[in-house]
């Protein structure tokens, strides 16, 4: 059960940031837009964006299959924790109570964040990714 839910989690973090880098190849103009409205602009250069769009595709194939997870990692909780930090209006509050310009749906990015810091705490714990093709499970000390 633990080597498919990290499985899935890594899959579907992998994915998001997956079509996060699809947009900025194929709807240059969204991905400006979501630069202006989150980033303060600090991305929105039209040639930046589809480079920055492969990036993430190759982070993501990368992530996807798990393989170089050490280096891939950490690069994806930084580019999910970019997004949590957009949006910290709508992590603090949530349905815009107190803050203006939030949105409940934007809450699920503290969880992506976490899931991308359990992926990382429990990397050695990992079997189905490549980097471990032909490498023997380490043992685990037992659940209590």
């Amino acid at each position: 059960m633990k080597a498919l839910s990290l499985f899935l989690l890594r899959i579907s973090i992998a994915l998001l940031v997956l079509i996060w880098g699809v947009d900025k190849i194929v709807a240059t103009e969204h991905a400006i837009q979501v630069s202006d409205g989150f980033y303060f602009g600090l991305l929105s250069i039209p040639s930046l964006m589809p480079l920055l769009g492969v990036a993430q595709v190759a982070v993501s194939g990368l992530a996807l299959v798990g393989l170089f997870r050490r280096f891939v990692d950490p690069v994806i909780f930084l580019i999910n924790l970019g997004s949590l930090l957009a949006v910290w209006r709508s992590i603090v509050d949530p349905w815009g109570w107190v803050l203006e310009g939030t949105n409940v749906l934007f809450f699920p990015s503290l969880i992506v964040a976490a899931g991308c810091l359990a992926l990382i705490a429990f990397r050695d714990q990992e079997t189905l990714v490549l980097d471990r093709k032909g490498e023997a499970p380490k043992p685990q000390p037992a659940e209590v």
